[in-house]
Formats: structure tokens, sequence, C-alpha cells
């Protein structure tokens, strides 16, 4: 890759999130080549000009940044140095960036192996979901080299509205689980809000009427008052995915060997309601 900047990009992970993203990146008129385990998620590109890979070596061989948004870990270490994963394939100079949230020693294990073949891995997870990116507003949290980032930015910026540098490779990954843990603590402190508000004879949905114009406003309370103002409902959507991110910093917090505090104790409260205790 040059140093003005990236040419040609690829993506992989196409879901609800990735394929409105790498939709923002080919209209943005970056060259793109994509790959996706299922075909279906790439045929919904068939009215643009992006070209569909073989396998993840193909694509890394035709791009200069390599986007990944897949689900776990493994899926992340699996398309990065798995048998014919994207480092069989990229040429030195190469960026890859990993927009999955997963720990941030995973990113840190797959920089050390794409340091070695001369490849810079970024971590860079991403808030807001489908819709953010549909709207070129995703946060997105990077963690790595600050040149490789000014390098990409163009391209995160195609879909993400702020982009964050915050320091080296995991930094991203960190900011993303205190953000996430940061949620389900505010949904358990909301959930109990209106279970207060209920034994004082107050109905939750006017109550919820009352936090939208007031000071007590929160993501977590709006959220709650679209779902009935019970956990139950987002627990299904959301509560596996929380579970897994307050696991994480929960290891993190104690291998550092701090304490994570009330907002982990908030977390687990609505972690409990939602049925998935950590």
């Amino acid at each position: 890759m040059s140093g003005t900047g990236v040419r040609r990009v690829g993506f992989i992970g196409l879901g609800n999130q990735g394929g409105p993203m790498a939709r923002r990146i080919v209209e943005a008129g970056f060259p793109t080549t994509l790959w996706g385990r299922r075909r279906a998620t790439t045929a919904h590109f068939a009215d643009t000009g992006a070209v569909v890979a073989a396998s993840p070596a193909e694509l890394g061989a035709a791009c200069d940044l390599a986007c990944v948004c897949v689900v776990d870990d493994a899926g992340v270490t699996e398309v990065v140095t798995g048998p014919g994963g994207l480092l069989e394939g990229m040429r030195p100079g190469g960026v890859i960036a990993v927009h999955s949230t997963v720990h941030p020693d995973t990113c840190r294990r797959l920089a050390e192996q794409a340091a070695a073949r001369h490849i810079t891995l970024l971590d860079a997870p991403v808030s807001g979901g489908g819709p953010a990116a549909e709207e070129r507003r995703l946060l997105v949290m990077v963690g790595g080299e600050a040149d490789a980032v000014e390098r990409v930015r163009p391209v995160f910026e195609t879909y993400g509205d702020p982009v964050v540098h915050l320091g080296p490779v995991g930094a991203g990954q960190r900011a993303k689980l205190i953000n996430n843990l940061l949620l389900a603590a505010n949904i358990g402190v909301a959930e109990s809000a209106y279970e207060l508000a209920r034994g004082l004879g107050i109905e939750p949905k006017q109550l919820a009427r009352v936090l939208a114009h007031g000071s007590g406003a929160s993501f977590a309370a709006n959220l709650l008052a679209n779902m009935g103002c019970s956990v139950v409902p987002l627990g299904d959507h959301s509560g596996r995915l929380l579970q897994k991110d307050a696991r994480l910093v929960a290891n993190l917090a104690q291998v550092a060997d701090i304490k994570a505090g009330t907002v982990l104790d908030a977390a687990d409260a609505a972690l409990v309601s939602m049925g998935y205790p950590r």
C-alpha cells in the first residue's frame, strides 16, 4: 500500500452490519472485493461493481486494505491466519482492519503474526449497527499504528463518524467492551427505575415520556421504552452478545488486578434479567 492511502479494499463479513459498511465503501468509489461464507450475502452486491473472491487469500491478494466483520474470535482468527486466510494472499504493506468485537489479546496476537509478513493489523470495532452504517455514522474505535490509521481513515469515514484512534493495537477493543458493559449497566439501572415507578403507582410508559425529555434521559431508558419497558425482548436480541462482552471485560479487569466496580454489578443485574447471567 502506498503512503498516500488505500487504492483497493476487501471486505469479509457481509451481515446486518458488515453489509451496509461494504456498500458504503463501494459507493465511495473504492474498487472493492468481497468474500462471504454464504453466497446469498455477496449476491446482494450484484448491482454494484464489487468483485467476489473465492477465498480470503484471494481477497487479500486483490486489496491494500482488508476489513473483517465476522462474529467472534474464532472466526476472525480463521479468516486472517487459517488455511486460505488473508495472510496467505496479502502483499507486504497491506493493512487488515478487524471490525469485529473480540478479545484485545486476539488482536495483539494476530498483529504479531501479520507483522512477521510486513502487514499491519488494526483493531477497529464499531458501534451503532446496520442503521448507523447506512447513514455513515458508525462509531469506529481504532487501535494500532498511527500512520496506518491515517492511511485507511478515508475508507473508515465512508461508513463511520467519528473515527477515533485510541492507542496501540487492542485499545479499540477495550474501549468497545467498556462501551458495551456500560450499555448493559444502563439497561440494568433503567429496568430498576421502571420497576420502581410501577411500585410507586406510575405507569412505566408514562415515565418513559418524562425521561425522554428529562435530565434522567438515556439511550438505555429509551431502548427499554420501545420494548414495553422490559428487558426480556432485548435479551432475546442482544443478551448473548452483551454476556460475551461482560465476560471479556471482567477477564481483562482480573488480569490487570483492578476492580470493575459498580458498572459490572449493574451490568450483571441486567444480564440476569435478560436470562444470560455472566
